[in-house]
């Protein structure tokens, strides 16, 4: 009896499984040697220096074109330059220009990655297990879901919309990436409409840079800051991302901080504004920063929740000594990650008992003047 071999049968993917960073070589190769022109595939390889037919060379063709760059399959006479790749690698393209289409390419041109992409712009990266759990909710092939997933970190890192701010690796807005590429006079008149515009404006990682959260679902942090490179801003950046936020956020409370907020104005009112409306104040007195202390004292006079919290070794004022206040020692990494989960739950059960009732934390104010109260027009 003779058995009849059953032929395997090609699973066609209709997304690209290689990152972009890894064809756009190749489109620019391919757009420089044709001036933006069709080019024929062999000569192309050959001008690269590979073998038009190998595995490889396919598979670079293939991805290619499913990342748009170009038209036609791995077997076709002529690559033809799409008008996006054009915008990506044209010389008479400006940086902005550029930038803004390789976003366009590498990350919502991709149906699976806009989606991951739209989901969690504004907030730090989720788990790569939540990533792909999100893929599999919206039916996308298991078979490739992690090759997805990976790709999509890799492509938004490569063009600016993955950022680490404030100590955690964030999702930020095509605004928020393209302000280090200023604008031409014509761009700023005439934005491309191709270009969706639907994330832009979004808060990031719970930054908020739009200048329109509802301070109802706000935490502002009075944090000293500093400098980029100063102790001040990068204590107050690992307080922000590893404590602070992921022990407010579940509250289902965003947290600002003054430096993000940049809506036009004068920001010392944007930041007053914030301190008298937001649902909590969280108020670092680490430093002994003296703006630390002014904003806390504006924050008394409203008698609205708010947590003091301070790093181990800093001494607390006399005024406020008397007073609930978290003491978080971070002299060294040994002492500090052990008690990262302990410091999260202390903050988090305080924000708990002062949000339930504002009234059950004294300050030195509400203390002399209990009945003191304050109405915002």
């Amino acid at each position: 009896m003779e058995l009849t071999k059953k032929r395997r049968t090609r699973r066609v993917v209709p997304y690209p499984l290689c990152s972009f960073e890894e064809v756009a070589d190749f489109a620019a190769a391919a757009y420089d040697l044709g001036s933006g022109h069709s080019v024929r595939r062999v000569t192309l390889f050959d001008h690269l220096g590979k073998s038009p037919d190998s595995g490889p060379s396919r598979s670079l063709v293939t991805n290619a074109g499913k990342y748009g760059l170009i038209k036609g399959n791995y077997s076709a006479e002529q690559l033809v330059i799409t008008d996006i790749a054009k915008k990506a690698f044209g010389e008479k393209s400006s940086e902005h220009v550029k930038a803004e289409a390789k976003i366009e390419i590498a990350i919502l041109s991709i149906d699976p990655f806009k989606l991951l992409y739209e989901k969690f712009v504004g907030n730090k990266l989720p788990a790569r297990t939540v990533l792909a759990d999100t893929l599999k909710e919206h039916n996308v092939d298991e078979n490739i879901v992690d090759s997805l997933v990976d790709n999509f970190v890799v492509n938004a890192e490569y063009v600016g919309v993955l950022q680490t701010l404030a100590g955690a690796e964030r999702l930020v807005t095509i605004e928020h990436a393209l302000e280090k590429f200023p604008k031409t006079h014509f761009e700023s008149e005439l934005r491309d409409s191709s270009f969706p515009s639907a994330a832009i404006g979004v808060s990031i990682a719970g930054i908020i840079t739009s200048g329109n959260s509802s301070f109802d679902m706000t935490c502002f942090y009075i944090t000293p800051i500093g400098d980029d490179d100063s102790d001040a801003r990068k204590h107050s950046d690992l307080f922000l991302g590893s404590i602070i936020e992921p022990a407010i956020e579940p509250l289902g409370l965003k947290v600002v901080r003054a430096d993000a907020i940049d809506t036009p104005g004068l920001i010392t009112n944007q930041i007053i504004e914030y301190i008298l409306r937001s649902r909590l104040v969280i108020a670092d007195l680490s430093f002994h920063n003296p703006n630390v202390f002014y904003e806390l004292a504006l924050r008394h006079v409203s008698r609205l929740p708010t947590i003091q919290i301070v790093r181990k070794g800093d001494k607390i004022p006399f005024d406020i000594g008397n007073f609930r206040t978290i003491i978080l020692d971070c002299s060294d990494i040994y002492t500090l990650v052990p008690k990262l989960e302990t410091y999260k739950s202390e903050i988090a059960s305080q924000a708990r008992r002062v949000l339930d009732d504002p009234n059950v934390v004294e300050n030195p104010v509400t203390s002399v003047y209990p009945n003191l109260g304050l109405r915002l027009q």
